[in-house]
Formats: structure tokens, C-alpha cells, sequence
């Protein structure tokens, strides 16, 4: 199973031009998979020491999912089983097995999950908190308004180049998934803390040599991680005080939510966030209470 795992892996950079995101996570679906299966002797070769597809069945991959139900929300249940589903239909293409497993097994349900996003003002305490007379700080301040004023995936923001940035006409281009490209608008604040950043990259990395091309760095040259992003908005959530806990994705939500909320059309919203279903976009509806309330009585005739 693992060699056939790899070649699938491939398949999938080769064939398909799939992110190295995207690959991380099937290849790490799929070894748990494997994993699972090696811990249950299901299938396991004649030396024991692997697994052989053609000998995996429904119910192995059926205790499988029974076995993620139990400590995983069901969206990430769906990911891994659409990572299953996947490498089986490769596996059938490639004569590796004559039944796919997997057929008929269907998708547990997500639940219904409200995205998580700031409030305004919590959102603008964040993007002051960063220090502005430090390059490491205006750095972090660059990345804090980037992610809000152009709603892009921290994959999207870690993969950015100087030349993906054109000031003179406002715009950005992402490079999203599948490496489908769109243009976003920028707004000023966040054109005034590139500026800033990019005239400190040198003193950031002023004991090594660095990726010109890159926007965001860290101090050894080296274009910054998503990890390290979420390690940023983390450390300025708690430097300014917001409740709770909340990641880049959180910034993403706040820019669709805050958007929707001031009366930008959904349409629009989809368009700048890449999504490829307006369902997708569509999660960005939710209005508290008061807003409700409000339409209610400006809007209904017995009101």
C-alpha cells in the first residue's frame, strides 16, 4: 500500500498540478489509513509488514471512518474520506484492484458551523497592535492587513511575490487552489504597510542573503510558513487583548463578514474570496440578533 500510496501522490503533481497543501494532506489521510488498517491486520501482506490493496473491502474502510468518528469532527471525517475515495479510483484505473472499495460509502454530514470572525473594533485593535518601529513588526503589521483587506487563504499570502503586487493599480494577484489565479483589489492602509515592510527587508534579514522575490520572510531569508503565520496572528490576538482564540482563516471570515454586513453583494464576495460554489460563500449570511431585529422593522409592513 505505501509504494502505491507514493504513485498516487505523484499522479496527483503530475496529472493534476495539485498544491503541496493538497498532497501534505492526502498523503497524511492516507497513511492513516494504512496505519489503521496495519494496527487491525486487515489485508496485510504474506510478510506482514504492509497492506495489500486488492485484500481491503467495504467494512474495512467502514470501521475505518467508525474509528475517525470517534475523535474527529465530521468535515474532517469528509476529508479523509475523499482522500480514500480518491486513491481507490486510482487504484481501479491502474488494474491495482477490480472493485472499488469505497463505492456506496457516503459522506457523513457536516454540521452546520458558523465561521469565526472578529468584530470590527476587535478586528482594528489587531491590526494596530503589531510594533511600527521594528522591521519583524511592520512585518507582521503587512501580513495582519494583507489577510484582511484582500480575504486571501494563508497558503495564498505565504505564496505571494513582490511582482503579484501592482500599488499602481490597487490589485493583487492570487495564485488559489488548483492554481486557478484571480485578481483582488488592496486596500490603502495595507499598500502603506507593504511599503513600509518592504523598505525593512534588508534590516530583517541582515545576516543572511534573501528571497527577493518573496514577500513575506523571515529572519533567514527564507519566504515565512503558514505556520509561522498562525503563529503571528496568535501572538497579536493575545498582545491586544481579544477573547478567545483566532487564526488567519478568522481574518478571512472577518473580510467576507464585515463586507456582507456593510451591504456588498454575495456575488461579488465569491469572486474575491475564489470560491468556486456561491453554497460555499453563501456559510458568510449569518447576522446577529440586533441586525435581524433591524431589517424586521424597517423592512416588514405589520412590523
Amino acid at each position: 500500500m505505501q509504494k502505491w500510496i507514493l504513485e498516487f501522490e505523484d499522479a496527483l503533481r503530475v496529472e493534476e498540478n495539485a498544491s503541496v497543501h493538497t498532497l501534505r494532506n492526502y498523503a497524511s489521510d492516507l497513511f492513516q489509513l494504512r496505519a489503521f488498517l496495519m494496527e487491525q491486520g486487515t489485508a496485510l501482506n504474506a510478510k506482514g509488514d504492509d497492506i495489500g490493496v486488492e485484500g481491503v473491502d467495504s467494512l474495512a474502510i467502514r470501521a475505518f471512518l467508525a474509528h475517525l468518528l470517534r475523535r474527529n469532527r465530521k468535515s474532517s471525517v469528509g476529508r479523509k474520506l475523499s482522500s480514500t475515495k480518491g486513491f481507490f479510483r486510482f487504484l481501479k484505473r491502474r488494474g491495482a484492484i477490480e472493485i472499488d472499495p469505497t463505492i456506496g460509502i457516503t459522506t457523513p454530514k457536516k454540521e452546520h458551523q458558523l465561521p469565526v470572525h472578529l468584530t470590527v473594533d476587535d478586528m482594528f485593535r489587531l491590526l494596530e497592535a503589531p510594533p511600527g518601529d521594528t522591521p519583524s513588526g511592520l512585518r507582521d503589521r503587512a501580513i495582519l492587513e494583507t489577510l484582511y483587506s484582500c480575504g486571501v487563504r494563508v497558503s495564498e499570502l505565504v505564496s505571494l511575490n513582490w511582482d503579484d503586487i501592482d500599488l499602481g493599480l490597487e490589485i493583487v494577484r492570487i495564485r488559489g487552489k488548483g492554481n486557478k489565479e484571480r485578481l483582488v483589489p488592496i486596500g490603502k492602509k495595507a499598500q502603506a504597510a507593504l511599503s513600509s515592510y518592504r523598505e525593512q527587508v534588508p534590516a530583517l534579514c541582515a545576516r543572511t542573503l534573501y528571497d527577493s522575490a518573496a514577500v513575506f520572510l523571515n529572519r533567514q531569508g527564507k519566504r515565512l510558513t503558514t505556520r509561522s503565520v498562525a503563529r503571528v496572528v496568535d501572538q497579536y490576538v493575545k498582545l491586544s487583548g481579544i477573547a478567545g482564540k483566532a487564526s488567519p482563516h478568522a481574518l478571512r471570515h472577518s473580510f467576507a463578514t464585515h463586507l456582507l454586513n456593510a451591504g456588498a453583494d454575495l456575488r461579488a464576495i465569491q469572486e474575491l474570496l475564489g470560491h468556486a460554489s456561491l453554497s460555499t460563500t453563501q456559510r458568510y449570511t449569518h447576522v446577529n440578533l440586533d441586525q435581524l431585529m433591524s431589517v424586521y422593522d424597517r423592512a416588514h409592513p405589520r412590523a
